[in-house]
């Protein structure tokens, strides 16, 4: 089995330029331009709103393309686990409906909670309507078992994958994307990086780590068992792992905390043993949630590409469908790293 990482290079401007120019994450610019009541303050949403005029942004609305058998089947149902605890299936779903609809298709949510009898019963109700297939996504990366139903269908997985690897998937480069945070801070000029990695036993935990390993033996830096943390994708631990870190005879110089929640821990410990980031202890996150902006100094991170995750998604189902083969069958989506202030910029180091 091949695997391909997806980079952007699109001639048309994407919900990430946005998000970079008004200075917010996806999540956010997708809550805006749709229209959302999420509570958001009117300087936000102005913000959002005049970025995207500014690069020329617009949500799709209207048909511009017809899809393979649109005449007959116009219908792509998007089955989740859980929409509710985090923003990543929202933008899945956010970007698998805006790049169907350029083709005509409309794409409809349907949240399951991991229940195998009510993803059985969704597939058996939708068979026979004018559904051309379905998309299936999960809140954590992680291997599937799919429903009998699910599997006789056109099927692409979205942030999941199935035990064969038989059925197209799309994920997020976890592993590069460890890899890309760590070398940021050695890049910085970082002697001794530490990580502070998610829940044991998580997809997204093991390639982070082996990213992390990667960089240090690529720049000719030893690994150090000790500086490696578990954590559990909460601030607590954030928090308490940074204290084990800088308790060490020979501390870090920087962290790189697996997702961002961690990170914002990490900055309340080491502002309680009066550390100053970066001067003292570069920190780098990963996820882009919308607290990072927030943080003093704001949080460097990487982006989980979810949006774009749900617009391969869909595109992939399409050209099934018209009978264009998804080859390679495993797609690897680009972690894009966010430069913001709690790592010195590259210029400075020079």
């Amino acid at each position: 089995m091949s695997e391909k990482k997806h980079y952007g290079g699109k001639n048309r401007p994407t919900m990430m330029d946005v998000a970079t120019m008004a200075g917010v994450s996806q999540a956010t610019v997708s809550l805006v331009l749709n229209g959302s009541p999420a509570k958001l303050t009117e300087a936000t949403r102005q913000r959002v709103i005049d970025s995207a005029n500014d690069v020329g942004y617009q949500l799709v609305r209207r048909e511009s393309q017809m899809a393979p058998s649109s005449k007959v089947r116009s219908t792509i149902i998007f089955i989740v686990d859980e929409i509710s605890t985090d923003p990543w299936m929202a933008l899945a779903f956010e970007g698998a409906h805006n790049k169907a609809l350029e083709y005509g298709i409309n794409v409809c949510l349907a949240v399951s909670h991991g229940n195998a009898n009510i993803e059985a019963s969704i597939v058996n109700q939708m068979a026979d309507s004018n559904v051309i297939g379905f998309l299936y996504g999960t809140i954590l990366t992680r291997l599937v078992e799919l429903p009998p139903a699910l599997s006789k269908k056109p099927t692409v997985l979205v942030n999941c994958y199935d035990s064969t690897r038989t059925l197209p998937s799309v994920l997020p480069g976890d592993l590069v994307g460890g890899r890309a945070a760590t070398e940021r801070l050695i890049n910085a000029g970082r002697k001794r990086v530490a990580i502070i990695n998610g829940q044991k036993g998580v997809d997204a935990s093991r390639d982070r780590l082996k990213g992390y390993k990667q960089a240090l033996a690529s720049n000719d830096m030893p690994f150090y068992p000790e500086l490696v943390r578990p954590g559990n994708w909460e601030p607590s631990t954030g928090y308490s792992m940074t204290h084990e870190l800088m308790a060490l005879d020979n501390p870090p110089d920087a962290i790189f905390c697996a997702n961002d929640l961690m990170a914002l821990g990490c900055f309340d410990a080491l502002r309680e043993l009066g550390l100053s980031v970066p001067e003292d202890v570069a920190v780098i996150g990963f996820d882009d949630r919308e607290i990072a902006q927030h943080t003093h100094p704001s949080l460097t991170t990487l982006i989980l590409p979810h949006y774009e995750m749900g617009e391969i998604g869909a595109e992939l189902l399409i050209d099934s469908v018209g009978g264009l083969l998804a080859n390679p069958n495993q797609i690897k989506v680009e972690c894009l790293l966010v430069e913001r202030d709690s790592v010195v910029k590259s210029s400075e180091t020079a």
